[in-house]
């Protein structure tokens, strides 16, 4: 490997655990860890909102799904959009505040625990289950993106690969918190910026525009190229109104992102809520749109190569290293826009290892078994939790084959699905009540459990059984987001009214009473 490129991965990396110590400072106490004492500035909320949210999927999942099946994927970014502006729009302030009103809540789990009065901690216990399990897997995907960076790039086994990503994202996680995990969130979600815009430009630049579709039929595309980037097409076929549906689905996922709705609330007040809006929704749109031109782009421009479906994932890495290490020789400013990959992977995986850790330790121990524990104790808790959890985690991303877009769809699914509608209820219906929440987060998870991992069906020209995502090709979360909703509707209904102090808080926090 170029030693420049080693330069530029050690310069970016020093720098993270750099913050992370100082940062570490700065969590005196357990709402400082979990929130940062909510003193977040609206361009570090939005821009660590959204690189916390877009991941290595943004880098790697999205255009490598482009790469190998066409334009028609791109309906996953348009509903990603869509979902982006509505959480933004419509969950953000309101979730701000009420949080602050239910019992000053530092997580997700404590805020629904408060808002429903949940004297036996049972929407606290789900909470925290449906987190840990689901947010495994999301790790996993993160931990695997890195994985697949370092052995591409450094040309050295994806076990060592996958185990220096990983020391380094515990490292400033463990030390710094929320505050280490926010900043540096804002420098990755910069550096995915420049790094996005960049590549493609420079290799169309260096490619020619008028190359790029007989380099796209030179490239052994399965359909003609007309519709290889036709999003109403798909494998050659006007694309279906499930294929639309299902990817437009993932847009739902945004409201029931315990990771994301965290940022929310630790934003220091509405003033600088309102700039976060603003930054995040241009910040996302950029970004979706340049991943799936990259799709595309670097299909052509990697021609003759062409990357197999195992490796199309790989897109955006192999674009940078044929640009800056073997056309432009400019090893060092490839290494920096290949930390924009990891940037993407980081950004993530460091906020899921905090959510997962504040469900442990402030929910589970804290909250339900040892409701004694000092603020010191919570602290070391949550940091041995974080251990734990990368972990396992690591575990599950030790196979080189893990496809990073399905670890992130079925955590996704999962997650968006027992959170979102529960989420959005306890903010806008006032008749939503504990049963209704517990029966809404309880019937979401398992309907995207048993949807993508419980094969029982047979399906023509498939050897074995299949689970239902398989044989309908409908998104479990489609499905999950709406069999929680309705659970909450019938469960809420058919049970008794919550009581009239929760009444006066759900107007309080409607009329920004807080």
């Amino acid at each position: 490997m170029n030693a420049w490129v080693i330069a530029a991965f050690s310069c970016y990396m020093a720098g993270m655990l750099l913050i992370g110590a100082t940062s570490a400072k700065k969590s005196k106490n357990a709402d400082d860890y979990f929130l940062g004492g909510r003193n977040l500035g609206g361009w570090v909320a939005a821009l660590s909102a959204q690189a916390s949210d877009m991941s290595g999927w943004l880098l790697m999942g999205l255009p490598g799904c482009i790469y190998a099946l066409g334009a028609n994927q791109a309906w996953i970014a348009i509903g990603l959009f869509i979902g982006t502006v509505l959480n933004w729009l419509f969950v953000s302030g309101r979730l701000r505040r009420y949080t602050i009103k239910a019992g000053n809540a530092m997580t997700i789990p404590e805020y629904l625990s408060n808002r429903f009065r949940d004297k036996n901690h049972i929407l606290m216990a789900i909470s925290a289950v449906v987190i840990v399990i689901f947010f495994l897997v999301y790790a996993a995907s993160a931990f695997a993106a890195g994985g697949k960076l370092f052995s591409s790039v450094m040309n050295i086994e994806y076990k060592w690969a996958l185990t220096i990503g990983m020391v380094v994202i515990l490292a400033y996680t463990f030390l710094g918190g929320f505050i280490a995990v926010c900043k540096t969130d804002f420098i990755q979600g910069t550096l995915m910026l420049v790094g996005i815009l960049a590549v493609p430009i420079v290799a169309v630049m260096l490619m020619g525009a008028g190359q790029i579709t007989p380099n796209l039929i030179a490239s052994n595309l399965n359909v003609d190229a007309k519709d290889f980037l036709n999003i109403f097409y798909e494998n050659g076929k006007p694309i279906s109104a499930t294929s639309i549906a299902s990817q437009l689905a993932w847009g739902l996922g945004y409201c029931g992102m315990p990771h994301i709705l965290v940022r929310f609330m630790a934003i220091r007040d509405e003033k600088e809520l309102s700039k976060s809006r603003k930054v995040a929704i241009v910040w996302v749109l950029i970004s979706l749109a340049v991943a799936c031109v990259i799709g595309v782009i670097g299909r052509a421009y990697l021609y003759p190569m062409v990357l197999d479906s195992a490796g199309s994932e790989n897109v955006f890495i192999e674009m940078i290293k044929k640009i800056f290490m073997d056309e432009t020789n400019l090893p060092f400013v490839g290494g920096i826009l290949l930390c924009g990959v990891l940037a993407a992977i980081m950004s993530t995986a460091d906020s899921q290892l905090l959510v997962s850790s504040s469900a442990v330790a402030k929910d589970l121990c804290s909250g339900i078994f040892f409701k004694k524990m000092s603020d010191k104790a919570v602290l070391w808790v949550s940091r041995i939790t974080v251990l734990v959890i990368a972990a396992i985690a690591y575990v599950i991303a030790l196979d080189p084959n893990s496809s990073i877009m399905a670890l992130v769809s079925d955590a996704w699914a999962g997650l968006g699905s027992a959170f979102g509608p529960t989420i959005l209820m306890s903010l806008y219906w006032k008749r939503i009540n504990l049963a209704g929440a517990a029966a809404g987060m309880v019937s979401g998870g398992l309907t995207v459990i048993i949807w993508d991992y419980v094969k029982a069906f047979t399906m023509s020209g498939v050897d074995g059984k299949v689970t239902l995502a398989t044989y309908t090709g409908i998104y479990s979360l489609l499905v999950g987001f709406f069999v929680s909703l309705f659970f909450i509707v019938v469960v809420s209904l058919l049970t008794p009214k919550m009581g009239d102090d929760v009444m006066k808080e759900f107007d309080d926090v409607k009329n920004g009473n807080v």
